[in-house]
């Protein structure tokens, strides 16, 4: 598994040097190459003089030249997010030995299209969306659709967590399509594999909480698991209860609106701690496990 810094590669690489460094990361990176200069950049597939002359236009940007600034003097040094990085994927290959592993990290500046973005061996990770909502690019960004919640959630601490759970929706889990129960434990599966994997890291990090929000789910778990059986909501297949129960928002839509957003998928992790501590399923097996045997084991605190 190798790192690479497309973001400083594509900004600070001489102008006499681009044709190479394009041929060498199509070859190396060839995915996330592709949507870094396609979707990102929105400069396409353009070869040699014309990719030359793209990059130039995209370097002389006056707010192209303030972002990379502000991610320059942020991540002046990678190592502990490589290092956090590169633990958790041994972690995952020794929890689940038949996991697939990224053959690259790619730290990229991503203008706002991702956080984290996965291939069939890479994942990219967006360093413009872990400035911090005091960065003042940040500040800048138009209110709609950059919300204030948005902009809470650009926060470093993120970054290695972002990284691993991206790997595994995309790559160790199966997709799940179903009722809002099925998707809350898909999710709950997601999210316990990830903190297996970065198990220093605080528990609110793993859920993306802040620690009074995480207070407050803890705290609130029973009344939460009442809503949904009251309301009927575990076993319908309704685009609308999850999203508004598993999407990112400012809060859980239906729900008080003091509490924090992805309530369905905070149950849906604790149903799925609760299982795994009451049964001897090894992280092979859970990932199979049919979502009602992780339900009907839970009890609400």
């Amino acid at each position: 598994m190798a790192f690479i810094h497309l973001d400083s590669l594509l900004f600070n690489t001489p102008k006499n040097d681009l044709i190479n460094l394009r041929h060498q990361l199509s070859a190396a990176i060839p995915e996330i190459f592709d949507y870094q200069i396609g979707y990102c950049m929105r400069i396409g597939k353009v070869v040699d003089t014309a990719f030359v002359n793209s990059i130039t236009q995209y370097r002389e940007d006056p707010m192209i030249q303030k972002l990379e600034a502000e991610i320059a003097q942020k991540f002046t040094n990678l190592s502990n997010y490589k290092e956090t990085i590169t633990v958790g994927l041994k972690r995952l290959k020794a929890i689940v030995p038949n996991a697939k592993i990224p053959s690259h990290i790619v730290f990229q500046n991503s203008l706002f299209s991702s956080s984290a973005f996965c291939t069939e061996k890479e994942i990219g990770v967006g360093l413009d969306q872990y400035l911090g909502k005091d960065s003042p690019i940040i500040k800048q960004l138009p209110p709609e659709p950059f919300y204030d919640w948005i902009k809470e959630g650009y926060d470093q601490q993120y970054l290695e967590r972002d990284a691993i759970l991206s790997w595994i929706l995309t790559h160790i889990l199966p997709e799940t399509k179903g009722n809002l129960a099925e998707l809350m434990i898909y999710h709950g599966k997601a999210i316990y594999l990830t903190e297996a994997c970065l198990s220093e890291k605080d528990k609110n990090i793993i859920i993306r909480y802040s620690k009074e929000d995480l207070k407050w789910a803890k705290e609130n778990e029973y009344s939460l698991w009442k809503y949904l059986v009251d309301e009927k909501l575990l076993f319908k297949v309704d685009d609308l209860n999850s999203m508004n129960l598993l999407q990112e928002g400012p809060f859980t839509s239906g729900l008080p609106e003091k509490g924090p957003d992805r309530l369905g998928q905070y149950l849906g992790w604790i149903m799925v701690k609760n299982y795994m501590e009451n049964t001897k399923t090894s992280f092979t097996d859970l990932i199979t496990t049919p979502y009602n045997e992780i339900l009907q084991n839970y009890k609400p605190n």
